[in-house]
């Protein structure tokens, strides 16, 4: 019996590795006959794995979003999504598929341009090229466009849109209900900040902000399909799922207790009802804003009401935030001014990707390896490591993002809109993370960034293609050959 053990224990390491080579060769053969399946995959871990451990009492080991041993400088996450986009590239090539053109693409080749300028630098600066490209930096945000490209490459018809749209609606709707059932019978999420190292007695659904901007992104999904003027017919479940999904994933934001999703998900609020006419603005606005609007003053009363340091009135909500007339200033202002004044300083090249600002020791949770890495700011966290050259890459990546979206908004059909206003809303949503929170440090944080940036760009590509493929249908229903097209499909 010990000899059979033993030569069981000997072979796992083997049986592991045949394991992983055989699914790896499942894997390709999906990806080059339904990419889209590899990206669904993919999609759900961000959409259902917690990547933070922060404010838990049990200590944790490094996730799945984790560079590991730092062996391939970047997370295998990242690795297994830049096979799919290879698999999807050949897959498009073999059908005659050619990916759509999006605006994106020349700002996220700056952003590589620029993180090798970093790299070169650094290791001339005798750097290790680990530092130099580590997720502290700025380097999450090239590895959201391979992201949105294999978005593009794997969703090519109207039919996998719709699908995909779905697939999102599901996926908030279970974690949203998953939240609040934990919230309601389990104590809520056990990473609770507040309760654990404030002494604030409030449960949670989830502390992560990825979380709500899910159920943010399938709210906006729901909100249009249940609330446009041109409806698109659909069954009697998928209008139940809608339903469903736009209570529970609004009680799941109010119950996150963050304020940043307090104010993103009014932000999203708005982006939503701009896409219905001005009356059922009104409507919606009358009927549905009392409601939550009552649910976030319950909650902020609830969480600001036993928060050291709040006072009273709407400046409650920013009491960290604010300047003290006498006194000791608040570790986030100090560490926003630190920050400000290595920016100051090198205001054309910033501190380097691998660097720290300089007086982080004095702020209490910039400890252990990663102290001075990071801030709690997106814009000034890029603008302290790339200076002015990154803060001009990010407001034109926002910018081609919103011109884009702004004229797909306004020519898509219904059972495409849903979809494409959810990627405007959940950037909105994160507004507010992007100015007092770590978004780009967070390999999950940048991915559903591309996710939401990817929406409108798949939504106007398929309904482009179908429109540049009506000549040609009408040409073979006549007998008669296609005529030559004069503009190709741009995005």
């Amino acid at each position: 019996m010990q000899t059979l053990l033993l030569y069981i224990y000997t072979s796992l390491p083997f049986i592991a590795v045949l394991a992983l080579a055989v699914a790896s060769i499942c894997g390709v053969g999906v990806g080059l006959v339904w990419p889209r399946f590899l990206v669904y995959g993919y999609l759900a871990v961000f959409f259902f794995k917690n990547s933070t451990s922060y404010g838990a009492l049990a200590a944790t080991g490094p996730g799945i979003y984790s560079r590991g041993s730092g062996m391939l400088l970047f997370p295998l996450l990242f690795w297994c999504m830049f096979g799919a986009w290879l698999c999807a590239r050949v897959s498009a090539g073999f059908q005659g598929f050619k990916a759509p053109q999006c605006n994106l693409r020349p700002w996220f080749l700056a952003w590589f341009l620029l993180l090798g300028g970093h790299v070169a630098i650094a290791l001339f600066s005798n750097v290790t090229l680990a530092a130099a490209v580590a997720p502290s930096g700025f380097s999450n945000i090239v590895w959201m466009a391979p992201l949105v490209s294999l978005m593009l490459l794997s969703f090519r018809t109207r039919e996998h849109v719709i699908e995909f749209s779905r697939f999102i609606l599901l996926a908030g709707f279970l974690r949203a209900s998953f939240g609040l059932a934990r919230w309601a019978f389990l104590g809520g999420d056990p990473n609770n900040v507040y309760a654990n190292m404030n002494a604030i007695k409030i449960k949670l659904t989830f502390f992560d902000i990825n979380d709500s901007l899910l159920c943010t992104v399938a709210f906006a999904i729901a909100a249009v399909n249940l609330f446009q003027v041109v409806k698109n017919k659909r069954s009697q479940f998928w209008t139940m799922v809608d339903w469903a999904t736009l209570c529970t994933t609004v009680a799941c934001i109010v119950l996150s207790y963050r304020r940043s999703a307090w104010i993103g998900f009014l932000l999203a609020f708005l982006i939503i009802m701009m896409r219905f006419p001005l009356q059922r603005r009104i409507h919606l606005m009358v009927l549905g804003l009392p409601v939550v609007g009552a649910g976030l003053l319950y909650a902020a009363v609830k969480r600001l009401g036993q928060t050291k340091g709040a006072g009273g009135g709407l400046s409650s909500l920013f009491y960290d935030m604010e300047s003290k007339r006498f006194g000791a200033e608040s570790e986030r202002v100090l560490e926003l001014k630190f920050a400000l004044g290595d920016f100051f300083s090198h205001p054309l090249t910033g501190i380097g990707s691998w660097g720290r600002y300089s007086g982080y020791q004095q702020i209490s949770w910039q400890s252990g390896q990663d102290g001075g890495l990071f801030l709690h700011s997106g814009v000034l966290h890029i603008a302290l490591k790339t200076g002015i050259p990154g803060l001009i890459l990010l407001a034109g990546t926002i910018w081609a993002f919103t011109v884009f979206t702004r004229r797909a908004l306004r020519t898509l059909p219904p059972e495409l809109l849903g979809l494409a206003t959810a990627g405007a809303a959940g950037l909105a949503f994160m507004l507010p993370d992007l100015l007092v929170g770590t978004p780009f440090p967070q390999v999950r944080t940048t991915q559903m960034l591309a996710i939401c940036l990817a929406l409108p760009y798949v939504a106007m590509a398929v309904c482009r293609e179908a429109k540049a493929a009506e000549p040609a249908k009408a040409a073979r229903r006549y007998g008669m050959p296609p005529a030559p097209s004069r503009h190709p499909i741009t995005a």
